[in-house]
């Protein structure tokens, strides 16, 4: 494959009946292709791969890579980054295997989103550089879109009875008052919860570390089927993708970006789960975490959690609804401290429609924020002067945080 040389036709012909191709442009077709590209070549969490896109755009990044310029094109990326970069991405730059993703999705009845689409989870955008390039969704890709507020209730694989019932119990009253469940699917906590918010009603999305054409685990792929009947099964993994222990790692990250907050039901000394929770954290999204017997160690992680970790003791609904920041009674949002940083106001429903990866026009933040663009224009300027976004040619999007 020659970046530069992108076939648009071919690359329309291969999008379609995973994108809606008919509502895109020539310049859209080709940023969307380039993403697709990047995320078959590149490993999840990439944030090398990740900086390039978000200042250059995909299309233009491929064609930096193809070329021969061993000068790092983007300020604060070293030439040392670059070229280990490249030699990660090129043996994988193969047309044949995007294709086959492509193809795999039609099959299977997945579709791709996009960080410009309305269902585009905008919270996933505080990964910054290691943001997924694309999201490839079995089921309602409107599901993405709902997920504020949501909880993310994940634990143990080789759960006890006693983690299975209180996470189906968190699942079921949180879905069943109206917040989606996010969970990896895995065997133990992660099924529980799933099949908990199902029961009820309820939204619940389920996060792969494979392609989200394959269910996996292979055991789980009735539960798999049923959450994609009503809510997402999503990957950042293209379809065919196989899951590794990397990619289950990474997945994490999402899982944690998704959700408003992380409840860990039961977690080993080292679980994983755990490792959910410290994305968390570095998101600035709270965690919790429920205690167990003393004497399990199906509960040491959790435990760990608490006393190290300054993580919220989850006992009951009523505690998850106050640590994503809802009032216990009414379910409304809590204003001032242990909100979550939640407001109402008219800044923050344009903080809300903004993204700190990409670019987006005045009358798209109008759009998204349901606001005129008069107002939106008044307060993009109150912001651009307190440097919480800036401006370019292409619009405007959030500032990373420096510190």
């Amino acid at each position: 494959m020659k970046p530069a040389e992108l076939d648009l036709s071919m690359a329309r012909r291969a999008l379609d009946g995973v994108v809606v191709v008919d509502e895109l442009d020539d310049d859209a077709i080709a940023e969307r292709y380039a993403r697709v590209v990047w995320n078959v070549v590149t490993e999840p969490g990439d944030g090398v791969a990740g900086m390039l896109v978000d200042a250059l755009g995909a299309a233009p990044a491929l064609a930096v890579v193809a070329g021969g310029s061993a000068v790092a094109p983007v300020e604060g990326m070293s030439a040392r980054e670059f070229a280990e970069g490249r030699k990660r991405w090129t043996p994988r730059l193969r047309s044949v295997e995007v294709d086959d993703a492509l193809a795999l999705a039609r099959a299977r009845g997945v579709r791709l989103v996009f960080p410009e689409d309305p269902e585009w989870p905008q919270q996933v955008d505080d990964l910054g550089p290691h943001a997924p390039l694309v999201l490839w969704v079995r089921g309602t890709t409107s599901a993405l879109a709902s997920l504020t507020p949501s909880v993310a209730v994940v634990g143990a694989r080789a759960a006890t009875s006693y983690g299975e019932h209180v996470a189906a119990e968190l699942a079921a009253e949180s879905a069943g008052s109206g917040i989606p469940v996010v969970s990896g699917a895995a065997y133990g906590i992660d099924a529980a919860a799933h099949r908990a918010a199902l029961a009820v009603g309820g939204t619940t999305v389920a996060l792969l570390a494979g392609g989200a054409d394959r269910p996996y685990p292979a055991g789980n792929g009735r539960l798999i089927d049923r959450i994609a009947e009503t809510g997402a099964v999503v990957s950042e993994v293209p379809c065919g993708g196989a899951p590794t222990k990397w990619r289950f790692l990474q997945r994490n990250r999402v899982i944690a970006a998704l959700a408003d907050a992380t409840v860990v039901v039961e977690a080993g000394w080292r679980s994983g789960s755990l490792n959910t929770a410290s994305h968390a954290r570095a998101l600035g999204r709270p965690t919790g975490a429920v205690p167990g017997p003393v004497t399990s160690a199906a509960s040491a992680g959790c435990h760990r959690m608490l006393r190290e970790f300054d993580a919220r003791c989850i006992t009951s609904a009523d505690d998850v609804r106050e640590l994503i920041g809802l009032d216990s009674a009414t379910g409304a949002r809590r204003s001032g401290p242990g909100a979550g940083g939640a407001r109402t106001d008219d800044a923050s429903r344009v903080i809300d429609a903004l993204s700190a990866r990409v670019w987006r026009a005045t009358e798209d933040v109008a759009r998204r924020s349901g606001m005129t663009p008069q107002q939106v224009e008044a307060l993009l300027g109150i912001m651009l002067l307190e440097e919480r976004i800036e401006h370019g040619e292409r619009g405007w999007r959030l500032r990373f945080a420096t510190s």
